[in-house]
C-alpha cells in the first residue's frame, strides 16, 4: 500500500507564499503527513447496528473512493415515495395529484421540489482503511486531519474509540495521541447525516435536500499529521491599523509533562514585490502547562499595505516553534490583511472608507458533486464571476464554506458573512434560545469557525444563521452577539440574517428595504405604484442607528431554460424541470419555451436594476445581499439567477449589462415617472452613487436621449469638482421638454461620467392622438349593439373591465406587472403568478404601441388593468397579438389580446380594461389607438373563428 509523506517547509520566497495562497490559508509544519485519500472499504448500516456489533473489529465489505460522498459513488438508495428527505415541502401535491401519478411510478421518479440526487441516503456508514505508520514517527502526536465530514463523525484506531466530532463548518481533527506505534493499524470511521439531538434546521443549507444535499461523506484533505509533542495548537492574529502593528495571540500545547524552554521565531512577508521587508521577531519562554496562550505585538512597519476591495494585498505570518530536543520545528504559515471593517454611522468604512455591500447568497447549490468544493481554483472563478456582475460581497446562508473559499475571497478583496449552519425555522426540535442542544452547538461552532477562518480579512461578518424562531430567539441571540463583540473585534456580529432587530447588533440584516417584500404580493412597490426611480428606503433606515444590509431583496423569478438540463452530468438531476418541459409540452406550448425564457428573463432584469438602484439611491444605506444572482433550485424550484446554478451566465443579461446599475461607481437618475406625453417636460435630478477606490476629480457628466433606433434626440452636460465617497450625490437636473418628440416611442436616457453609463427606457406619446375612423365600436360587453354589427359583418372591440373575467375563464389568475416573487410553491401562490407579456412587436396591431416582445415599464398600466384570458377556454391553437407568460407549474396558454372571426364580423378580445380613467392613462389611450387603427386597416383578417356564446362566456 502507497503513501505519500509531505514535508512544509519554511520560507520567505514569493513563490512559496502564493502557494501557500493557492493551498490554504494556515499550513500546519514541523511534521510530515500521510495522504489518506483513495480506495477505502465501506459498508452502510441502516440498521444502524454497527456500533453494537463492533464494525471497526471487522472488515467492512465493499469499497469506495474518497474524497467524496455515498452519491458520487453511486452508493445509497433510490428516490422513491417513501424517501425521508431531509428538508420541508410546503407544496405536497406532488405526493397526491393525479397530474403526478406518472412521476411516481418507479423507473420514473421525479420530484419538482429540488434537483434530484441519482441516489439518496441518510443514517449511518462506515469507512475504513488500513495504514502504516513508519518507526521515525515515534514520539510524534499524530492526528487524523478531515476537511470536511458530513457530518457525525466516530473514529476508531484498531479496537480503541478516539472520539466524535461533529463540526458542519470546519474541518474535523482528531488527536491520536502519542501511543500509536510503528506498523500497521486499521482506521475506522463512521459517519452518521441524520439530524438527532443537535438539529440547526432540516432546510438549513449545511444539511438540506433544497441545495447541496444532505450528504455521507469525507471531502477536501484526508491526511494523518505527525507532530512535535510541543506544538502550535492556534494562532490568531489583530491588525491594529492605528499603531501599525498586529496584535498575535498564540496557543501552545505540551504533552510531554514537564517544562520545555521553546522558542517563537515570527516574520511577516508581503505578496507585492517591492516592499520593504519586516524585522523577524523572536520571543523565548517556558512552557510547563499542557496549554499556554501568550500574547504579543508584532511591528508592521510604518506604511503597512492595507487589505481593500480595490487593493486586496495580503501578507503571510510565519511562525515557527523551536524546542531544543525535538529535530524539527512546528510551523504554521498563515495568510493575513491589515484591515479594519467597522461601522460609522448607519455606513460601513473599510479602513476609514465608505464601503457598499453590493451582495449575492450563496446557498450551497453544488449540482456536479452535491457538496462543496475544496479548492481554491473552483472558488475562485465563482468569485471571479461575482466580481465582474459588479458585486463585492457574499453571504453564505445557514452554512460555512471550506477554506479554500475564504483564501479565494482575500485574493479578490471579497466580503464575507458566514453563519453557524442553522436555520431553526419553526420545528419543535430546531428553535433557538429556548434550551434545547442547538443552543450549545451554535456557540461551539462559533468557536471552531473563528479559531479556524478568523485570520482572513475577507471574514468580516458572522450571524448564528437565518430567520430564527423561537420565544427566547431574541434574547439568546443579543446575548451570543455581546459575546463575540467582546471577544473578537476582527468582525461586525448580528442577531441572525432576517430578524430580530435589535441595538445590540453591529449591524442590521433586514427584510423591510425592498421593492417587493414576502407576503406583499400586488401591494408592493414594484406592482402597486406606476413606474418611477425617485423613491428610496430612507423612512425604513431610519429608525435604525446602525448599518443595515437588506435581506434576500430580489427574488425574480425567470422561466426554465429547458437548454439547461443537458449540462447536469453530474450527481444531481433536473427532474424538476423535467416536469416543467413536460407541462409545457401538455399544453401545447413547447415551441414557445425559449421565447418564454428570454421575455422572462427581459422583465426579471427589469426587477432586479428597480431592486438594486433603489438601494442605491438610499442615503445613508449599508448594502444589500440578492437571493440571489445564480439560481436556487430547492424550495420547489426558484429560478431567480441571472446566472444559472453553475454560476454561467444567461443569455438575456451580460456581467457588463448588470454592472451598469451594480458597480462600485453607479450613476442614478430620480424620474418621476417612466411614460410621459409630448406636452410635458422632462425634469430629472441626477445622481451617483460612488463607492470606488477614491473621490472622482473634475468629473464631466454627460446625458443623452436618443430614439430605439439610435437617432439622438437630446443631450447635455453638468461638471462637478470633485465627486466624494458615498452616495446620494447630486449632481444636476436634466431639463427638457418633449414636444419634439412627435411618435410614440421608447426612448433611451443615458448618462455617463469617467466612462461609467447607465441607461433607463422612458416612453413617450403623443398629447394628442389622430381621429381614427368609426368603422369600430369599442365596447365593455357584448350587448344587443355589438351582437347586431358582429352579424352585419362589423368589427368590435371588446375591452374587458379588470375583475369581470369569469374565474374558470382566466379570473382565478393573479397577473401583475413584476415576474414572480421566489415562486409559487414555497409562497402559497403569493401574487403575480405571472411572468410577464410575449409578443411580436412587428404585429400590425402594435404598430402606433412600440413595444419589445417582453414587458417594459409601457406595460404597467395594461398588466394593472386587466385580466388574463385562458385561450384554451375560448378555442385550441390559439396565437394571441399579447400573451401572458404563466407560472411554468402550471403552464396555461394566457392572453392578454386576441383577434377572431364572431359570425359574419371581426373581434379583438383585450383582457386590458382601456377605457376606464383613459384620461390619466396615456399607455392605455395609445394602445386603444393602435388596436383601432389596426382595425381599421386591411391587415386585420383573424383566422381563427369562434362560436358567439364562447366569447359571452368569458365573463360575468
Amino acid at each position: 500500500m502507497k503513501f505519500s509523506f509531505k514535508y512544509v517547509q519554511l520560507s520567505i520566497l514569493p513563490f512559496f507564499f502564493f502557494a501557500c495562497i493557492a493551498k490554504g490559508q494556515s499550513k500546519s509544519g514541523g511534521g510530515q503527513q500521510i495522504d489518506l485519500s483513495g480506495t477505502w472499504a465501506f459498508q452502510v448500516d441502516s440498521l444502524d447496528k454497527g456500533i453494537a456489533d463492533k464494525w471497526y473489529r471487522q472488515k467492512l465489505e465493499e469499497k469506495i473512493k474518497l474524497p467524496g460522498s455515498m452519491t458520487t459513488n453511486g452508493k445509497g438508495d433510490e428516490v422513491s415515495v417513501k424517501t425521508q428527505w431531509t428538508a420541508q415541502i410546503v407544496d405536497k401535491s406532488w405526493y397526491t395529484k393525479d397530474e403526478y401519478a406518472k412521476y411516481r411510478q418507479p423507473g420514473n421518479i421525479k420530484i419538482p421540489f429540488w434537483l434530484q440526487p441519482v441516489k439518496h441516503y441518510v443514517g449511518a456508514a462506515w469507512y475504513q482503511k488500513t495504514i502504516n505508520i513508519p518507526a521515525f514517527w515515534k514520539d510524534k502526536l499524530i492526528q487524523l486531519f478531515i476537511e470536511r465530514s458530513h457530518w457525525e463523525t466516530t473514529v476508531w484506531i484498531d479496537d480503541v474509540k478516539i472520539g466524535m466530532e461533529n463540526s458542519l463548518g470546519t474541518a474535523q481533527v482528531f488527536d491520536m495521541g502519542a501511543k500509536l506505534t510503528s506498523g500497521t493499524h486499521k482506521i475506522t470511521i463512521r459517519v452518521d447525516n441524520r439530524i438527532k439531538d443537535i438539529n440547526m434546521g432540516p432546510n438549513a443549507h449545511s444539511v438540506s435536500d433544497h441545495t447541496q444535499t444532505n450528504w455521507n461523506g469525507l471531502i477536501g484533505d484526508l491526511k494523518l499529521v505527525a507532530r512535535p509533542k510541543v506544538y502550535l495548537s492556534d494562532v490568531q492574529l489583530y491588525p491594529d491599523l492605528k499603531n501599525n502593528q498586529v496584535l498575535v495571540r498564540v496557543q501552545l500545547n505540551n504533552a510531554t509533562g514537564a517544562s520545555k524552554e521553546v522558542a517563537l521565531d515570527l516574520t511577516a512577508v508581503a505578496d507585492q514585490p517591492g516592499t520593504p521587508k519586516l524585522k523577524p521577531l523572536t520571543q523565548k519562554l517556558v512552557i510547563s502547562e499542557k496549554e499556554k496562550t501568550i500574547e504579543f505585538v508584532y511591528p508592521m512597519g510604518n506604511n503597512p499595505l492595507l487589505w481593500s476591495e480595490f487593493h486586496p494585498n495580503l501578507y503571510e505570518m510565519q511562525v515557527n516553534l523551536r524546542s531544543a530536543k525535538d529535530a524539527a520545528p512546528d510551523r504554521k504559515n498563515i495568510i493575513f490583511g491589515m484591515r479594519e471593517f467597522k461601522a460609522k454611522g448607519s455606513q460601513f468604512v473599510l479602513n476609514n472608507k465608505p464601503t457598499f455591500l453590493r451582495g449575492t447568497l450563496d446557498c450551497a447549490v453544488f449540482p456536479k458533486t452535491g457538496y462543496p468544493p475544496t479548492d481554491v481554483s473552483s472558488w475562485k472563478k465563482i468569485f471571479e464571476t461575482i466580481k465582474a456582475y459588479g458585486l463585492n460581497h457574499v453571504r453564505f446562508h445557514s452554512w460555512c464554506p471550506p477554506e479554500a473559499a475564504f483564501t479565494a475571497a482575500d485574493r479578490l478583496g471579497l466580503f464575507v458573512q458566514v453563519e453557524c449552519s442553522a436555520w431553526s425555522n419553526g420545528y419543535a426540535d430546531a428553535l433557538i434560545g429556548d434550551g434545547l442542544p442547538l443552543d450549545k452547538y451554535i456557540y461551539a461552532e462559533s468557536e471552531r469557525m473563528v479559531k479556524a477562518y478568523g485570520n482572513h480579512p475577507s471574514f468580516v461578518m458572522m450571524t448564528y444563521g437565518n430567520e430564527p424562531s423561537g420565544k427566547n430567539n431574541t434574547d439568546y441571540l443579543v446575548t451570543f452577539v455581546k459575546y463575540w463583540k467582546m471577544k473578537d473585534s476582527r468582525r461586525m456580529y448580528t442577531t441572525a440574517a432576517g430578524w430580530p432587530q435589535n441595538d445590540a447588533s453591529d449591524y442590521n440584516n433586514m427584510p423591510e428595504p425592498r421593492i417587493q417584500g414576502w407576503g406583499q404580493g400586488l401591494s408592493s412597490i414594484i406592482n402597486k405604484e406606476a413606474p418611477k426611480s425617485d423613491y428610496d428606503f430612507t423612512e425604513i433606515i431610519s429608525k435604525w442607528k446602525q448599518p443595515t444590509v437588506s435581506h434576500e431583496i430580489g427574488q425574480w423569478c425567470v422561466y426554465p431554460d429547458f437548454k439547461e438540463i443537458k449540462k447536469y452530468d453530474g450527481i444531481l438531476k433536473p427532474k424538476n424541470f423535467e416536469i416543467f418541459r413536460d407541462k409545457l409540452e401538455q399544453n401545447g406550448l413547447s415551441m414557445l419555451a425559449d421565447s418564454f425564457f428570454m421575455a422572462t428573463g427581459k422583465l426579471q432584469s427589469l426587477c432586479y436594476k428597480a431592486d438594486i438602484e433603489a438601494a442605491l439611491r438610499t442615503p445613508g444605506f449599508g448594502g444589500f445581499q440578492l437571493l440571489g444572482l445564480s439560481d436556487f433550485p430547492g424550495q420547489g424550484t426558484a429560478l431567480v439567477g441571472v446566472l444559472d446554478a453553475f454560476w454561467e451566465p444567461k443569455p438575456y443579461m451580460s456581467a457588463k449589462e448588470f454592472n451598469r446599475f451594480c458597480d462600485p461607481l453607479v450613476l442614478l437618475a430620480r424620474l418621476p415617472k417612466m411614460v410621459y406625453t409630448n406636452n410635458e417636460e422632462l425634469n430629472v435630478p441626477l445622481e451617483v452613487s460612488n463607492f470606488g477606490d477614491a473621490p472622482l476629480k473634475n468629473a464631466v457628466i454627460s446625458w443623452s436621449m436618443t430614439s430605439e433606433s439610435g437617432a439622438k434626440l437630446f443631450n447635455g452636460s453638468f461638471k462637478t469638482e470633485t465627486i466624494a465617497l458615498g452616495n446620494a450625490i447630486r449632481l444636476g437636473t436634466i431639463k427638457q421638454a418633449l414636444a419634439a418628440v412627435k411618435t410614440p416611442q421608447r426612448v433611451i436616457l443615458s448618462t455617463t461620467v469617467a466612462n461609467r453609463t447607465n441607461t433607463w427606457d422612458i416612453f413617450v406619446y403623443p398629447n394628442v392622438l389622430p381621429e381614427t375612423p368609426k368603422n369600430v365600436l369599442v365596447t365593455q360587453i357584448l350587448d344587443a349593439k355589438a351582437i347586431k354589427a358582429l352579424n352585419d359583418g362589423g368589427k368590435v372591440l371588446l375591452t374587458l373591465k379588470k375583475g369581470s373575467v369569469k374565474t374558470d375563464m382566466g379570473g382565478d389568475v393573479k397577473i401583475g406587472f413584476s415576474t414572480i416573487f421566489w415562486n409559487t410553491a414555497w409562497t402559497s401562490s403569493q401574487p403575480p403568478t405571472t411572468m410577464g407579456i410575449l409578443c411580436n412587436p412587428k404585429h400590425p396591431a402594435l404598430a402606433n404601441f412600440p413595444t419589445q416582445y417582453h414587458s417594459n415599464w409601457q406595460w404597467w398600466d395594461a398588466m394593472t388593468h386587466s385580466n388574463a384570458i385562458k385561450l384554451n377556454a375560448v378555442s385550441d391553437h390559439m396565437n394571441p397579438i399579447v400573451r401572458v407568460i404563466d407560472d411554468w407549474v402550471t403552464a396555461q396558454p394566457l392572453a392578454l389580446v386576441f383577434e377572431c372571426n364572431v359570425g359574419k364580423g371581426k373581434l379583438v378580445v383585450s383582457g386590458i380594461d382601456l377605457l376606464s380613467d383613459r384620461d390619466k392613462r396615456p399607455e392605455a389611450r395609445q394602445l386603444l389607438y393602435s388596436l383601432e387603427n389596426y382595425m381599421n386597416g386591411s391587415q386585420f383578417n383573424p383566422e381563427k373563428t369562434i362560436e358567439l356564446a364562447k366569447i359571452q362566456g368569458l365573463y360575468h
